[in-house]
């Protein structure tokens, strides 16, 4: 297949799914329409649909729920469960609850700045990893914790980051 077709294709395919995203997320504000609170609930099955939400969105929802985009912005920007900027494939969160935070976890953020060359709320030029701040984890007497994806590292101090991230 020539080169120019093969990139067609993949624009096709890349439209095509745009738009299922975009049916499935104004089906879910029909389904949702009218009915007190279920803002958090619209936001969460678009954030599953898109994987982030981009304004463009944020927009559609507001519009289809007939609020405003500031209101449904503030409430994604509240809850750090919501981002704005698609998620890496390996999302790390680094605890600063106090037990961690006592326990350098202000170092593990600056080592794990250092090595990714991000700042926190940011994620790589690669897509492979971001790094976020997240409250107590509730393994108080293992820190200072460092959670990426569904795996906890207990313990960690500066000098173990770049181990761990290598399995990655």
């Amino acid at each position: 297949m020539p080169e120019e077709t093969k990139k067609a294709a993949v624009e096709i395919d890349t439209a095509s799914e745009e738009r299922e995203r975009l049916d499935m997320v104004n089906k879910v504000i029909e389904t949702y329409r009218g009915k007190e609170g279920c803002l958090i609930t619209v936001l969460h099955l678009a954030q599953e649909a898109y994987g982030f939400l981009p304004l463009e969105i944020q927009q559609t929802i507001a519009d289809g729920l007939g609020l405003t985009l500031s209101y449904v912005s503030s409430v994604v920007t509240f809850y750090s469960h919501f981002s704005m900027l698609p998620r890496a494939e390996h999302a790390i969160k680094v605890c600063m609850g106090t037990a961690c935070y006592v326990r350098d976890g202000k170092r593990l953020v600056e080592r794990l700045e250092e090595l990714l060359g991000i700042g926190v709320g940011n994620t790589t030029a690669d897509g492979k990893f971001s790094l976020q701040i997240t409250r107590c984890i509730g393994a108080c007497g293992l820190a200072p914790l460092i959670v990426i994806g569904e795996e906890v590292f207990q313990t960690v101090n500066p000098d173990k980051v770049e181990k761990i991230l290598a399995k990655y």
